[in-house]
């Protein structure tokens, strides 16, 4: 968790944040704040509102975005934050929705565990993951992400955005991008499927 964002909690709850921090660490939020409070989701939900005027959009999020609500290409959030922080960050920027998503509160073990992938094909196709046919893409930001993406058996893309490009490369990313500039739809194939192309990639 950012350390602006822990202080703004510690507060709420009256904790020190340093406490906070020592324990937040490669851990989702809900796990984390469950140790001090049980209204994790409340919390969470007023962090966009809070600091939605610091919020630094991705290069490239909203164009594919938009491309894929334009071409009715399915795709799914899959998320360690909880369902109230996702959407008001999605509002605040004014970005498109999924019809679906899978968020901290529907997984028992968040990443690396790759649970959350799996569920989210689940929700993506309405078969479990091992019934689907054919390949998923994860794009990832995170070392963990990057980890549960590959151990549901999807390609994962890592975004050099957070993380340093070893770290990506060292957790399996496929492909590693600057930015999602690098990531563009093609089209859809005659099978349903979306095609997407991966450019100047950092690593292949």
């Amino acid at each position: 968790m950012e350390v602006l964002k822990v202080h703004r909690i510690g507060k709420e709850l009256g904790v020190d944040p340093s406490v906070i921090l020592l324990t937040s660490h490669g851990r989702r939020s809900i796990d984390t704040l469950a140790e001090y409070d049980q209204n994790v989701c409340h919390i969470e939900g007023l962090i966009p509102r809070e600091y939605g005027a610091d919020a630094v959009e991705i290069p490239g999020a909203r164009s594919l975005l938009a491309s894929l609500e334009h071409a009715h290409a399915p795709w799914i959030i899959v998320t360690s934050g909880t369902r109230p922080l996702v959407t008001g960050w999605l509002d605040v920027m004014g970005l498109a929705h999924p019809d679906n998503m899978v968020v901290a509160e529907d997984v028992s073990a968040g990443k690396p565990a790759p649970e959350c992938y799996r569920l989210g094909i689940d929700r993506l196709t309405g078969l479990t993951a091992e019934k689907v046919p054919g390949e998923f893409l994860v794009i990832e930001d995170s070392p963990a992400g990057v980890q549960a993406g590959k151990a549901a058996g999807c390609q994962v893309i890592g975004l050099a955005t957070t993380h340093r490009i070893e770290q990506l490369r060292e957790s399996g990313a496929d492909w590693i991008v600057q930015d999602l500039r690098s990531v563009v739809l093609v089209g859809l194939g005659t099978d349903g499927t979306t095609q997407l192309e991966v450019r100047n990639a950092l690593q292949l």
